[in-house]
Order: C-alpha cells, then structure tokens, then sequence
C-alpha cells in the first residue's frame, strides 16, 4: 500500500538534517589526511547532491534541520528549522517533532552523509509509509542512514546511543518494541573515513561530491 498521492505529490515530507559546512565544524574525522578546509569542501558538495535530491522527490513537504546558517548550496523550495536539544539523539528526535508541527504528515529523515541516495528510494519510502509504522535504513558501519515514521514519536530516539556499531541494531530494536510495523531499505555507506568517502565517489561519479573528491587529488 502506498502513501496517498495527489497530482502526483506524495503525502508525506522529508527532513535533511545537516551542519552548516564549515571548517573545525563538519567531517572532522577526515582531518588528517584532508585539512579542515578541505573536509568542509567535500561535506559542502555532499549536501549539495543530498538536497537537490531531495528536491526531486514528489513529497509534500521538504524541510533543512541546520545546526548553523543557510547558505548558497540551499535550492529553493526546502523550510529550514533549526537544530534543537544536546546529544544527536535529542536533535533528531526533536527535527521529527518540530517538523511534525509545521505538518502533520509522514516524514522521512536523513542525513547529509549519503550524496549516493537517489529520489527513487526516498520516495520508495516516503511510500513504505504509507502500509507501515516506519521505515528503516541500515548504514554499513552499524547505524542508519534514514527514519520514516507514520507519527513521530521523541521517546523512539531519545537515548539511543549514537555512533556506535549497534546504533542501528538498538533503534530498530526499540522500534518493534513498540509494536511497530517496520519496513527495512537496502544499506547504503555513510561517509566517516577516506575510504567510505572514495567507495561513496565511486557510485555518483558524475556528482558534485565525486567532483569534489578528486579535486582534492583523491582517485575516484
């Protein structure tokens, strides 16, 4: 079953969560090999790839959850809240709860660290939502690379352990624990090191972000 369509819109609406791209700020653990300049470069084309993707997809709503200030990189058409509360967990648990306000609707979240997904899977999922309670998306380090949830809830997230190699064993976890009909999306590989960064590249070779990378003198 899938999400309600009108005009071919997608009831439904997907939050980016993202850092300003600024240096000392993002993708520090690419710091060495790549200075802190450079690192923000490479996390600025990743965002860059993510919201125009984003931007593609038929939703009903977009929305930028920022730690820091909107830039040039940011297409139209996205609402930008901002960040609130202290650890990771507290930040996206409130990015659903305050996006939730503006528009009561399913909503799918991801991050700014996967330039590889496409707007055919995120409206697979924004889809899913439609016959599920949530949506999962595994990342190969342990954690996940997207959320949907039908009706959001903080106490979902609210004291997951983040960064971790069970990070996304848990939420699932407490997912289905709550009784909740889960949908599970192919894994994708978050960037957190040089070498997810050039497996990443090597998928999108025509993106900003692949772009990016071999600026820097890295093989795509």
């Amino acid at each position: 079953m899938n999400a309600a369509r009108e005009d071919g819109v997608v009831h439904g609406q997907i939050i980016v969560i993202a850092k300003e791209p600024l240096p000392g700020r993002v993708k520090t653990r690419l710091v060495p090999p790549l200075t802190p300049e450079e690192a923000a470069g490479l996390a600025r084309a990743a965002l860059e790839d993510t919201l125009r993707t984003v931007a593609r997809v038929p939703a009903a709503g977009r929305v930028l959850a920022l730690d820091g200030a909107p830039g040039p990189w940011l297409p139209p058409g996205f609402t930008v809240v901002a960040q609130r509360g202290g650890g990771l967990d507290e930040r996206l648990a409130a990015a659903f709860e305050d996006t939730h306000r503006l528009r009561p609707a399913p909503t799918v979240l991801i991050g700014m660290d996967t330039p590889q997904v496409t707007a055919a899977l995120l409206a697979d999922a924004l889809g899913l939502l439609g016959g599920h309670d949530a949506v999962f998306g595994p990342a190969s380090d342990g954690g996940f690379w997207l959320l949907g949830l039908r009706d959001p809830d903080p106490a979902l997230l609210v004291g997951v352990p983040m960064s971790t190699p069970s990070t996304g064993e848990t939420l699932s976890r407490r997912l289905k624990e709550a009784g909740m009909s889960v949908a599970t999306l192919q894994s994708l590989t978050d960037v957190d090191t040089m070498a997810d960064a050039v497996e990443v590249a090597a998928l999108v070779p025509g993106s900003r972000y692949a772009a990016a990378l071999a600026g820097l003198g890295v093989p795509r």
